[in-house]
């Protein structure tokens, strides 16, 4: 069975959201198309190969991360003023084009941290809590749809782009063996989900 091809629904952007570094919401518009384009690309030819969809194959934590990193990318090619950038693991993900030398800074202040996850209302941990724009993509997977070919695509649910401080931030405590982070707490997800961006 060839597997469904995903497509935002126009009218579930917010036009009374202002953005900021001159992003438009066409501009996530073609950036959720080009990653549903690309999932409807590889579940294709997988599935002629009678293998499994790519969704299906991935962890969760994986896939939030490929998600993430194509977005990022996307965002990049259809923005007016952002860039990727490209310093390896840097701060934020999409930086002002020529604003750092090379297009690379290992932590800036003027861009827009990318994140994607499973769950909803956009609550997402992050590496350190600090003022910034953060811009969180929630999708939804059909894991449960038997036989498993004709499952629903990955769906983008919401999109929530806000500037968040310091102090909207917990810090979440560190195993032995984990990594610390940071979550938004009641007033700083609050503060995300009044800015949205899309939501279905």
């Amino acid at each position: 069975m060839t597997p469904n091809r995903a497509t935002p629904d126009p009218t579930k952007f917010n036009s009374e959201i202002q953005l900021p570094y001159e992003l438009r919401l066409k501009d996530f518009e073609l950036a959720m198309q080009d990653v549903y384009d690309f999932f409807f690309d590889v579940n294709s030819s997988l599935s002629r190969k009678g293998l499994p969809r790519f969704d299906d194959m991935l962890r969760p934590a994986a896939m939030s991360g490929i998600i993430s990193d194509m977005l990022t990318g996307c965002l990049a090619r259809h923005s007016r003023t952002l860039v990727e950038n490209r310093f390896h693991n840097g701060h934020p993900d999409l930086i002002v084009g020529g604003r750092y030398p090379n297009d690379a800074v290992q932590s800036g202040e003027h861009g827009v941290e990318v994140k994607s996850t499973r769950k909803k209302g956009g609550a997402v941990d992050t590496h350190g809590a600090r003022e910034q724009w953060m811009c969180v993509f929630v999708y939804g997977v059909d894991a449960a749809t038997e036989p498993a070919s004709a499952r629903a695509p990955m769906e983008f649910r919401e999109v929530y782009l806000a500037h968040v401080r310091e102090d909207d931030f917990c810090r979440n405590a560190r195993g032995l063996l984990g990594t610390r982070t940071a979550t938004l707490h009641r007033e700083g997800i609050a503060r995300l989900r009044r800015s949205w961006v899309y939501r279905v």
